[in-house]
């Protein structure tokens, strides 16, 4: 074997090792498991409520401005909190602090363009 490849080996071992288990555990639960399907086994669960309209009904747009506004707050939590936590080490490096500050100016600039646009659409006003 290279040498190179040796500190994969645990890798590889491991990978084996869980794509083997999760076959067998699949393997087991479909020659072991019960099998006596019924019409109530069949119908549709969803939190002990029975099905109100079909599953490809559609959703109001307020519904997906919220969601985009989820995803704005979202990603601006995920993504500044690093960057705030190794700003420190950003200054450090005098050539790349001012790039380091400018490139998330620009996206909280981006992202208070998405608010903007969700407030003139009324994903704001809650009805």
């Amino acid at each position: 074997m290279d040498p190179n490849y040796a500190p994969y080996v645990p890798i590889v071992a491991c990978l084996i090792l869980v794509i083997g288990m999760g076959a067998a555990i699949l393997l087991l639960n479909h020659v072991l498991g019960p099998r006596r399907p019924n019409k109530v086994k069949g119908i549709v669960y969803e939190s002990g409520v029975e099905p109100q309209a079909h599953a490809r009904s559609r959703f109001s747009v307020k519904f997906y401005m919220t969601a985009i506004l989820f995803l704005v707050f979202d990603l601006e939590v995920v993504f500044i909190y690093p960057w705030a936590k190794n700003y420190s080490a950003f200054l450090a490096d005098d050539s790349f602090a001012g790039v380091a500050l400018g490139s998330m100016i620009f996206f909280i600039a981006i992202l208070t363009l998405g608010l903007v646009y969700e407030y003139k659409r009324g994903a704001m006003e809650w009805e």
